[in-house]
């Protein structure tokens, strides 16, 4: 399996996995000429992609998921409520799967595990992407950690985790209170502390990559993710997990497991 992060960030999030027989995006919530010159960087071709799963309706993952599944006829997964939420957005699909929230479901033979998280969207999705025993786990734009976002994020050898704000840069930065309170709320998004603590709690030795996630440009500082990032590894008695930070404007390296 090999994963790559193309953007992350409120700008915009977008992820690309393959095995040898499938290539899938995660989101698209950059333009299709955006998704495209990404996966081109990192020397995929748009066309060879094979599907488009959708974790939930935010503009920022969301944006271009109509014009890459419409120009590649891509058939695009997501569940009743997300597909609800933005289908002024999303315009018609040419081929939409509806999937239901915790349903596993394979795209040629890669295998897609789905579980509910809390987000103020109408139905998002945390994923765990596997083959043979081979797993990453992608879990942003969550409010707090779960028993089930734990269960399902256990045993995965590589994270893409959402680090997305340091609380005293928020507290003291330019958001207006009420998108502060959002922000920290329970169905809001991680700070790098509490990203720190869902990182202890599903450590194991054969976890191989972190991809810190989601990060706020005005209310986190790569710094300070990577430093709590690595201080939560620490505390485990690791050595031997690579840690590296997504980021809006460009992808980033090419991972493989």
């Amino acid at each position: 399996m090999r994963f790559c992060v193309l953007a992350s960030g409120s700008k915009g999030n977008t992820c690309y996995v393959e095995t040898d027989d499938a290539r899938v995006l995660i989101d698209a919530g950059l333009s299709c000429r955006e998704i495209t010159r990404r996966l081109e960087i990192v020397g995929i071709d748009a066309d060879s992609i094979d599907a488009l799963i959708i974790t939930h309706e935010h503009q920022d993952h969301i944006r271009g998921v109509g014009p890459v599944a419409r120009r590649f006829g891509l058939p695009v997964y997501a569940n009743q409520g997300t597909l609800d939420k933005g289908l002024r957005t999303l315009g018609k699909l040419p081929e939409p799967v509806i999937i239901q929230t915790g349903q596993r479901i394979a795209i040629n033979g890669l295998a897609v595990e789905t579980f509910t998280k809390c987000h103020d969207a109408a139905d998002p999705l945390g994923l765990v992407l596997s083959l043979n025993g081979t797993r990453i786990g992608l879990a942003t734009d969550l409010g707090r950690q779960t028993n089930l976002v734990i269960d399902r994020l256990r045993g995965c050898q590589a994270l893409i985790l959402e680090f997305n704000y340091d609380p005293d840069m928020l507290d003291n930065g330019p958001y207006p209170l009420f998108l502060k309170r959002r922000i920290k709320g329970p169905d809001g998004h991680l700070s790098n502390q509490q990203a720190g603590d869902l990182l202890r709690a599903v450590y194991h030795r054969d976890l191989k990559y972190v991809v810190l996630a989601h990060m706020s440009e005005t209310n986190n500082d790569p710094d300070k993710a990577f430093k709590e990032a690595m201080n939560a590894l620490q505390s485990c008695g690791n050595g031997n997990t690579n840690i590296s930070v997504s980021r809006p404007d460009k992808p980033g390296p090419m991972i493989e497991l």
